[in-house]
């Protein structure tokens, strides 16, 4: 397994080892030891997994209080998938990194909390799948436009598929600071 730190560098690109022959493949897809060592918050207490078409975009989410940490990646299909700082005081508050998750690239991508995350299908559909570090608390959900131009994110699809929920978050500096998570410094 490979770690990969991205520009944001508590959020991490996972690149399992892949062992492949003419009757498919195996890959390793958790491991806790290994996925502590390298810095992710465990453990690991709900598993999610969403069917969404091309052009469908979720996001960007989080929970304040009860932040999750997250594990992605995609079973079947493709998505641009993004992670953003919303950590009160941290030197990157506002700042987006984002990769490209496949069925082909077997990536995963570890957002800490404290970051909101968003995805975009880039394929006919995605079978998207993801492991949380807390359980889903709708009182304590919040979300960030994902169009927001001060965060700028490039998303692949010109005119995504937004759902009604998603459409009304609001931009980052129109959220009550109060709201969002804080930085505690340095991983």
């Amino acid at each position: 397994m490979e770690i990969v730190p991205q520009e944001l560098p508590e959020v991490l690109l996972i690149k399992p080892q892949v062992f492949g022959d003419e009757r498919g493949y195996f890959k390793e897809t958790f491991h806790a030891e290994r996925y502590a060592q390298a810095g992710m918050q465990l453990p690991f207490v709900q598993d999610n997994l969403s069917r969404s078409r091309y052009g469908t975009l979720r996001g960007l989410h989080l929970q304040q209080p009860h932040g999750q940490g997250k594990l992605v990646s995609v079973v079947d299909g493709e998505v641009f998938d993004v992670a953003v700082d919303v950590r009160v005081g941290s030197p990157t508050f506002g700042k987006w990194t984002a990769v490209v998750l496949s069925d082909k690239n077997h990536h995963q991508l570890y957002v800490p909390p404290g970051f909101a995350h968003g995805f975009c299908v880039t394929s006919e559909s995605a079978l998207f799948a993801y492991k949380c570090t807390d359980l889903y608390h709708p009182e304590c959900e919040l979300g960030v436009a994902f169009d927001d131009p001060a965060i700028g994110i490039a998303w692949p699809v010109p005119e995504p598929l937004v759902g009604a929920k998603d459409r009304a978050n609001l931009p980052l500096a129109k959220l009550d600071p109060a709201r969002l998570p804080r930085y505690q410094g340095a991983p």
